[in-house]
């Protein structure tokens, strides 16, 4: 039986120009992750990670760490297949639209906007956030050349399938990645909705990782958002 880590990556730079690249928080997150890993002797015979930054920055400190601590870690692969899904080309294509035709929509645009404050405008755009990547899901809206959620959910199966077939039996592995590709190996291994699914996304804690058995056709969960690394509540993020 093997086990399959996956990890959410460290605090990116939400509401900043370029949101693809750690915050200074998200840092120490992912080097606490390392340290705390490390100390435990939990040793990866192979891993990967999504090809975004903070999906790879969140490795390469994990990484570092072990190395600080004279431990091995694997050479990792950048698999396409673990990216998040599209969400600001939904929001990007979409909102226009849904502003001048949803009230629902409108009234939570107009929220954020006028939100003041680091922490109003987290909370705002959150929902409007999630209020777009619902109807996304639910097919309501379908911005074109934007993939599907459908396309997603099985990009990332395939994904999942081609690296755990990769390797040999009982193998201990790791992927980073975001909370849209993990929501999609907890909707495989608990046969989830995608409504259900699309509100698990939104639990994965920065740098939290869950865990998986596998072994052929079998994929359990054994354990969800994880996050024992952080002692200080204060560096426990979504956003």
């Amino acid at each position: 039986m093997g086990i399959l880590f996956l990890v959410r990556h460290a605090q990116a730079s939400f509401l900043e120009q370029n949101y693809d690249k750690l915050s200074a928080l998200g840092e120490a997150q992912a080097c606490h992750l390392g340290e705390y890993w490390a100390r435990r002797q939990i040793v990866f015979d192979r891993v990967c990670a999504g090809p975004c930054v903070r999906q790879k920055d969140t490795l390469r400190l994990v990484s570092n760490a072990y190395s600080k601590a004279g431990l091995k870690f694997p050479d990792p692969l950048v698999l396409p297949e673990f990216d998040e899904y599209q969400g600001e080309a939904v929001l990007e294509h979409s909102l226009p639209g849904l502003i001048e035709n949803d009230q629902s929509i409108r009234a939570l645009h107009a929220a954020f906007k006028s939100s003041s404050g680091s922490a109003g405008r987290r909370a705002t755009f959150q929902k409007l956030f999630e209020a777009v990547i619902g109807k996304w899901v639910r097919g309501a809206i379908c911005p074109p050349g934007v993939e599907t959620w459908l396309e997603f959910c099985s990009r990332v199966n395939s994904g999942l399938a081609k690296f755990l077939a990769a390797g040999s039996r009982g193998e201990r592995v790791a992927i980073f990645t975001s909370g849209g590709p993990i929501a999609v190996a907890m909707q495989r291994a608990l046969q989830l909705s995608p409504e259900s699914t699309l509100q698990v996304s939104w639990m994965s804690r920065n740098s939290s990782w869950s865990e998986f058995l596998y072994a052929a056709e079998r994929f359990t969960l054994s354990g969800f958002n994880s996050h024992g690394h952080i002692s200080d509540p204060a560096m426990l993020t979504y956003r």
